[in-house]
């Protein structure tokens, strides 16, 4: 196969690996009543409750009125609640609820089943190349948006 019929089917096949891998995550945390995003807003709020939203939204490299929306789902939810800043009204402060706190273990062990599923079959080997060639591949990509926060780890 030439070079740039390899490059078109590796190209092909990332966006339905990533849809896949995005249809199997969505199945397995709707069963929790979490919906796209919500999880990375919950493990935000784990690491440091009361973060305000934009806050949130910017650690997410999402615009806030996009936070605004999933706030207000989760809310519904019961996952979160939130508060105005006591030093500063302007500002809206998210804090996890006991509900938001008791479904942590449960939002891990889907992250590891989904693991799991992804690389079942894959040796040691095998993933330390593909988590560097993926990296490789982000930060490839990643010089086309200065400024924007970093997608991959180091």
């Amino acid at each position: 196969m030439e070079e740039e019929e390899l490059f078109l089917s590796v190209g092909e096949l990332i966006p339905q690996l990533c849809r896949l891998h995005y249809e199997r995550a969505q199945s397995l945390f709707r069963a929790l009543g979490l919906w796209r995003g919500q999880p990375a807003i919950l493990g935000l709020l784990w690491e440091q409750d009361g973060r305000t939203q934009g806050e949130l939204a910017a650690a997410l490299g999402l615009r806030p009125p996009t936070v605004t929306k999933m706030l207000r789902r989760m809310e519904g939810s019961g996952f979160i609640s939130r508060a105005p800043d006591p030093d500063d009204r302007r500002l809206v402060r998210v804090y996890l609820t006991p509900a938001g706190r008791a479904i942590r273990e449960a939002v891990d062990a889907i992250r590891r089943q989904l693991a799991q599923e992804s690389l079942a079959g894959l040796s040691e080997e095998e993933l330390r190349l593909l988590g560097g060639l993926l990296r490789r591949m982000c930060l490839n990509l990643q010089r086309h948006f200065p400024g924007q926060r970093p997608c991959c780890g180091p």
